[in-house]
């Protein structure tokens, strides 16, 4: 694992010490791991609804859409 070094004002400093105690963090390192990780997953989730959203027109998606998915996975299994 790497160590990273960083440095802040001491009213973040403060607010990460609170954030630990009232959510039950294990330390400093921890809480912002979480964070990083967080952020990260938000934009993995961007980059798939742009890379969707550049994919062109949708189709109109209705309960009969799931009915015939539904029987096509079926038919798949008893296959």
């Amino acid at each position: 694992m790497a160590t990273l070094k960083i440095s802040m004002p001491d009213d973040l400093k403060d607010f990460i010490d609170a954030q630990i105690g009232a959510k039950g963090y294990g330390s400093r390192s921890e809480y912002l791991c979480e964070l990083v990780s967080r952020q990260r997953d938000v934009e993995k989730l961007r980059n798939l609804l742009l890379e969707g959203a550049n994919t062109g027109p949708g189709k109109v998606v209705t309960e009969d859409t799931f009915k015939r998915m539904r029987e096509e996975l079926r038919g798949r299994v008893l296959d």
